[in-house]
Parts: structure tokens; sequence; C-alpha cells
């Protein structure tokens, strides 16, 4: 039996991160070549050598994903190297300032994480975009978290509905060449440490400890548990095969039923 995912050449920025990580995984299982770029070259080399040794194909390359010219030097390199692009994953995370009401914030703690969110994904989409219409198919997937919709999430909020918008808007031009833009929303995930430290300011601002408001936050939801970085892993597999041919230009909620 052939995965999800066969063949199929994917970009995966962030790559060392934990849901990065936990994407190019699920990918790789299911038959993806995974091509993971980060900042840093040696977690990545990590990353592709254990990928590599439960059977997958896994490449490594210290790419700046706010750097326009090298992620474009990075994707002609995956097109000459297997021929084409076709899934795109950004998940680079920024330290943002969270927990803070705005009335309380500074333009630069402000503007920062929707400036950087903002142009990671413009470039890292659109470089992906412009070869995947020319080939006629491919999957540009985005994710950010369920935070960016509560209160005190500060310019963090807003730097999420920017990358809503840029995904919306690029799913409208480009469905009609056969490619498909979905946001993946994961609700807050214990076991990433770079959520953890995030959820962490959000619920110092509520002026609650951290380990309560995830209790709180599982009890909350319908199946009485928040997603693992597996449940992430397997939806991305999913939302990215020929299976999910038909969704495209929406969010999709991995929050096991939250309110």
């Amino acid at each position: 039996m052939t995965g999800l995912l066969e063949n199929r050449i994917a970009v995966i920025y962030g790559a060392s991160g934990a849901i990065g990580g936990a994407v190019a995984q699920s990918f790789a299982r299911e038959g993806a070549k995974a091509f993971l770029t980060g900042r840093t070259l040696m977690p990545l080399e990590r990353m592709a050598e254990e990928i590599t040794r439960t059977g997958g194909v896994a490449h490594a390359a210290e790419v700046d994903a706010l750097d326009e010219a090298a992620i474009e030097r990075h994707l002609d390199q995956v097109v000459e190297k297997a021929g084409r692009v076709d899934i795109s994953f950004n998940a680079v995370g920024f330290n943002e300032v969270q927990g803070v009401p705005l009335v309380d914030l500074s333009l630069r703690d402000f503007a920062s994480p929707i400036a950087s969110w903002s142009q990671t994904v413009f470039l890292t989409s659109r470089g992906a975009a412009k070869r995947m219409v020319k080939q006629g198919s491919g999957v540009i997937l985005t994710v950010i978290p369920a935070a960016a919709g509560t209160g005190l999430a500060s310019g963090f909020g807003a730097a999420c509905a920017a990358v809503e918008s840029i995904s919306r808007t690029l799913a409208a031009e480009v469905g009609a060449r056969g490619v498909r833009v979905l946001i993946l929303q994961p609700n807050a995930l214990p076991e990433s440490e770079a959520l953890q430290a995030s959820f962490a300011k959000y619920a110092k601002g509520l002026g609650i400890k951290p380990e309560e408001a995830i209790t709180e936050l599982a009890n909350s939801t319908l199946l009485r548990r928040l997603p693992t970085l597996a449940d992430v892993g397997n939806v991305a597999a999913f939302v990215a095969s020929d299976k999910a041919g038909a969704m495209t230009g929406t969010v999709i909620k991995i929050d096991c039923g939250s309110p």
C-alpha cells in the first residue's frame, strides 16, 4: 500500500521546531520527499538522519525564511533536484509578546510579530505558488494557533489574522490553477516547548498558572484533551493529499472540539 503523499516533494520551513518536525516526519512516513529548512543546519541534519533511518527521504538546508533571495534560491535548487514542488508548509515561529493588554503594549512589541509572520508567510507562499501554478498543482499550508481569536493575544493575534488573510487571498488567486491553500489551527500543544512558553505568557496575563490554564482548556473541549503533535502531523498529511482535493481557502481546526 502506498502512502498518501507517495513521491510528493515537500518543503518544510521551520522543520527543526516541534510542529515543523512532526509534520516533516508525517509527510515522510506517507511517502513524500521532505526538504527540511531552518536557520540552523545541525538540528535539521539530525531530523533528516532520523527520517532516513526510518525509511523516509529527507534533505536538510539552512534557509532564513525571512530572506527572499535565500527562499527563492532554495526553491530553485529543489526544483532542479526533484523536478517540482508539490507541498509547502510554513511552521516558522517568533518570540512574540502575549498577555499584555493592547493599551499597555509598545508599538514595537505590537508590530514585530505582524511584520515577521506576514513576511515569512508571504515570501514562502508566493515562492511556492509561482512554481505550482506553472505545473498546475500543489498545496500550500500555514499554521496559526487558536489563541489568535482570544483577548490579551496582543500583536500576536493580529499577526495570526494577517497570516489567515494572506492564505485566503492566495487561495482565491491560485485555486483555478490547481493550487490549494489551507491554514492549520491547532489548540495548545502540551508537547511543544515553544507553545508552552507562548501559552505561559497568555496565562500570566490572565493571572493564572499555566498548568491550570492548560487543564481548564483541555477539560473545555469535547474530547476532554488537547491535540498532540502526532495529531497535527496526521491532519497535515491528509489535507496535503489528494484525499482532501476539495478543500482550500479555509482554516482546519485541530482543537479536539474546543468551544
